[in-house]
């Protein structure tokens, strides 16, 4: 009787079945939870020092009709000057580690190993050094799509030759930084910073369309620049400095929808997914996505694949280059073939039509739709297709316009976070941490200050980029101090 009283009572209080079911809503064991923030978005001081210019310097600055509101990161948060209150805002929430990424312009001037910048060294070891002392794991991003303009002038990720400047300057920080830091990222996000910055004029740095190949070839050095750095820290540093590194991919779920099936889900998977991690994970691109752009590059009279091939020597060095496997997850979509394709028509490499629903919740960004089964679906692919690798979650977040009482951010982690939760618990998905993207309200890139995703707040129209607590902020501080997932508050509610 008191069993059924309590189900009941439960089922009142929450709507989603699996609650009803007595879901376990609390972090396993050794689980940990971060928040993660990248250079150009917070750090401002964009000309201090001897600091070089970056593609994203150089874009905001010369192209400001690529920007919502025409904004730039010369200032965003001033984390370069209020890093320590930063440092102290992740204390206080009690989160186990903070994700940051190094600005490359900023260690290196002119984008070469034989200029370091000792001033911007000395600022990424006094963050490291702060959140160590503070008893935050540091987790370091070595590149989050700021890479020096001089490199860009000279070809940037479409030059074979990044591979070699990038891993010179991955180098220098696992010398610098690599005695305080278990954990480091080389590379966040090649696919969406090489399909909008080298497909598009608009909607990424350095904003370039080259032959609807520029983005091939961006991912195929990415990848080659990832496994060398790799192999680097593995040769050179694993053994005395004892970390682990990897590489971090976005991977969009799905849901069920008219017309989705398993071969068009499947699709979907490796040309947004499988694309950067079959390479690190199974060896070389997936079979269906080299015979799409085969396909399509030979009914467009091509001589050749606009997808580069690697050679065999390159497919084992790039396979097995992962100590852990980094997702970040938004949102989701339902996954269609494209029938145009029946009348011959074809505009698409993958042959997808990623479709929606307007009567979807969705965030500020117009591309994010609350889609927590998604979630779900993704994560269980990732265990099946690469061997339930670790996983970690090292972006999730929702955007809204600045509001304080984000109730509506809440809901987004709670649904998100319950349905990783019921992943881990029921599903056998082995993910070992979760990142809340943003740690701070900061420059959304091409949505510049229109699309806030933070857990604090930051005034821009204040000279001192003053920070304040919003409604999710003390609801992530009692989700990490009782390591459960709490309710949302009673004024919000649930989809």
């Amino acid at each position: 009787m008191k069993e059924l009283r309590r189900i009941v009572i439960c089922c009142v209080i929450f709507t989603k079945l699996h609650e009803c079911q007595g879901a376990n809503l609390s972090f396993p064991e050794n689980f940990i939870i971060g928040a993660a923030t990248a250079s150009y978005q917070i750090e401002g001081a964009w000309n201090v020092s001897d600091k070089g210019e970056n593609v994203w310097d150089w874009f905001t600055h010369n192209k400001p009709e690529n920007i919502a509101d025409g904004s730039t990161g010369d200032v965003a948060c001033d984390s370069y000057h209020k890093y320590e209150e930063d440092v102290q805002w992740v204390k206080n929430l009690g989160l186990d580690f903070y994700r940051f990424s190094v600005s490359w312009s900023r260690v290196l001037p002119n984008g070469f190993a034989n200029e370091v910048s000792e001033d911007g060294i000395q600022y990424y070891k006094n963050l490291t050094t702060l959140l160590v002392a503070n008893g935050i794991e540091p987790i370091v991003t070595i590149y989050h799509w700021d890479h020096p303009q001089i490199l860009e002038d000279l070809g940037g990720w479409t030059n074979e030759l990044m591979v070699e400047w990038y891993t010179d300057y991955a180098r220098i920080l696992f010398e610098e930084l690599g005695p305080m830091v278990k954990t480091f990222i080389t590379i966040n996000e090649p696919k969406v910073y090489c399909e909008q910055g080298y497909n598009s004029t608009t909607k990424k740095a350095p904003g370039k369309i080259l032959e609807n190949m520029g983005h091939y070839l961006c991912v195929h050095n990415t990848l080659k620049a990832h496994a060398t750095a790799y192999h680097l820290y593995d040769d050179e540093f694993r053994a005395i400095q004892e970390g682990q590194i990897g590489i971090v991919t976005p991977c969009a779920g799905w849901v069920p929808g008219d017309n989705v099936t398993e071969e068009s889900i499947e699709r979907h998977f490796q040309f947004d997914c499988g694309w950067i991690m079959h390479p690190i994970y199974v060896g070389d691109y997936p079979e269906i996505v080299k015979t799409r752009v085969a396909y399509v590059s030979a009914l467009e009279n091509y001589p050749f694949s606009r997808l580069p091939e690697f050679s065999q020597d390159w497919i084992e060095y790039i396979n097995g280059t992962a100590d852990f496997f980094g997702l970040n997850h938004y949102t989701s979509s339902m996954p269609i073939f494209d029938t145009a394709e029946e009348l011959g028509i074809y505009t698409r490499d993958s042959g997808i039509i990623k479709n929606t629903n307007s009567s979807w919740s969705a965030g500020s960004s117009s591309w994010l739709y609350v889609l927590p089964e998604g979630f779900g679906n993704v994560l269980r692919m990732i265990r099946d297709q690469y061997n339930n690798p670790p996983l970690y979650v090292f972006e999730n977040g929702y955007s809204d316009t600045g509001e304080l009482e984000d109730y509506r951010r809440i809901n987004y982690y709670y649904e998100y976070v319950s349905e990783m939760l019921t992943a881990i618990n029921d599903d056998g998905c082995n993910v070992v941490a979760y990142t809340i993207w943003s740690l701070l309200d900061n420059f959304e890139w091409n949505a510049g200050y229109t699309e806030l995703f933070g857990i604090i707040s930051v005034d821009f129209n204040s000279s001192n980029r003053t920070r304040s607590a919003k409604l999710s902020t003390s609801w992530w501080q009692e989700v990490i101090s009782t390591r459960t997932l709490q309710d949302v508050p009673s004024n919000g509610t649930r989809r």
